[in-house]
């Protein structure tokens, strides 16, 4: 995975600059989701890799209706250089860069039990108010966490489970 993350970061970055430059970063975003999606289903991957496989056939099997030529071209070089595999990290790597060029953490909260609307709130607030910055939160259910909840905002981890308290405890006793 690594290596994938790897070999994909220069196209990310490159695809963000074309879609910046042009104002489309929306666009390509969409794009490059559905491009990501085609890429990673089992049938198409299978016929993607088939030497009979024109270039021109793999793009335009990979690329949504609605694509702009520079997102045709940019498909073509990925289809030519034998890199359409990385396209799901390819859009990953891209939302990044879009998120951070609109000034948004993107926050993921993992907590024991679905949280009511009014805590996201709450916890969306304070991300903000911390970041100086949009807040985007996704939500996950764990619950091997006992309570509390878990928030993983890029680099920074917030730990409010109740089994990080155990854990933290236990480590303290043993001490």
């Amino acid at each position: 995975m690594t290596q994938a993350l790897t070999l994909a970061r220069p196209y990310a970055r490159a695809a963000f600059a074309l879609a910046r430059d042009a104002g489309r970063t929306a666009d390509w975003s969409q794009a490059l989701a559905f491009a990501a999606q085609v890429a990673a289903n089992p049938q198409a991957h299978a016929l993607l890799g088939h030497p009979q496989l024109g270039e021109a056939e793999a793009v335009g099997l990979l690329a949504p209706a609605q694509a702009d030529e520079a997102f045709t071209r940019f498909l073509g070089l990925l289809v030519e250089n034998r890199r359409v595999v990385l396209l799901p990290e390819i859009a990953g790597l891209y939302e990044d860069l879009r998120a951070e060029a609109d000034r948004v953490v993107k926050a993921k909260v993992t907590a024991a039990s679905e949280l009511p609307a009014a805590e996201l709130e709450a916890i969306k607030a304070a991300l903000k108010k911390r970041f100086g910055r949009e807040v985007e939160v996704s939500t996950a259910v764990d619950a091997s966490l006992l309570g509390g909840a878990v928030i993983d905002a890029g680099d920074v981890v917030i730990d409010g489970s109740l089994k990080g308290k155990l854990a933290r405890l236990q480590t303290s006793l043993a001490q």
